[in-house]
């Protein structure tokens, strides 16, 4: 997390007092992490149209306007609620440029898992060998867990895209599904079970 529960709650508080200054730090400081989400679910028939900045500004755009309804109200924590107007503004690309193509922004296959993120995946699935360091056992091991990714259903790869490559926290992702923290926390340890199980029969061996 790029930011403290505490730090977002101190620039909340100033900016329900009417600190401008506030306002554009809460949104300033979620740039990055909301641009990658973007680059991230752009369906990939617009990515040479589009950038993902643009997609950014605009959800800014109406983050400023809606602000103060949401600092009166606070219906989700900033991050899923400032992700959302960002979402909206995906699925509203999605319907202007992509008319005839009935497939959602949502259901396009996630782009692959970046090796950091495999390789940490990979950690939670089975113990590491002797050399976790050398470079082909590396590549060779965030392959499998790219593939595996890929194949498995759209519902547990969803929370492991959350977690690991938008790298949202339990309670994010909760506000983001619609349920409880704790229905996430064993949606997650199913989809990793589930990962696990679409891994080749060898993957231990490699390890040893």
């Amino acid at each position: 997390m790029v930011e403290t529960d505490a730090e977002v709650e101190g620039l909340i508080g100033q900016a329900r007092r009417g600190d401008a200054a506030a306002c554009q730090e809460l949104l300033a400081r979620h740039r990055a992490r909301l641009r990658q989400m973007v680059a991230l679910r752009l369906d990939r028939r617009l990515a040479a149209r589009v950038d993902p900045s643009d997609v950014v500004q605009e959800a800014f755009a109406d983050a400023a306007r809606k602000l103060p309804d949401y600092l009166r109200e606070r219906p989700l924590p900033f991050y899923p609620w400032l992700r959302r107007l960002a979402w909206e503004r995906l699925l509203k690309l999605h319907q202007r440029h992509i008319e005839a193509d009935k497939r959602s922004v949502c259901r396009e296959a996630p782009a692959p898992l970046p090796d950091e993120s495999a390789w940490q995946l990979a950690g939670l699935l089975f113990a590491p060998g002797p050399s976790p360091s050398e470079r082909a056992q590396r590549q060779e091991l965030c392959a499998r867990v790219q593939a595996a990714l890929a194949r498995l259903g759209e519902r547990d790869r969803e929370v492991l895209v959350l977690r690991y490559l938008e790298q949202m926290s339990t309670a994010e992702i909760a506000a983001v599904l619609g349920t409880t923290a704790g229905a996430v926390k064993v949606r997650h340890l199913r989809a990793l079970e589930r990962l696990r199980g679409l891994l080749p029969e060898d993957r231990t061996e490699d390890q040893r």
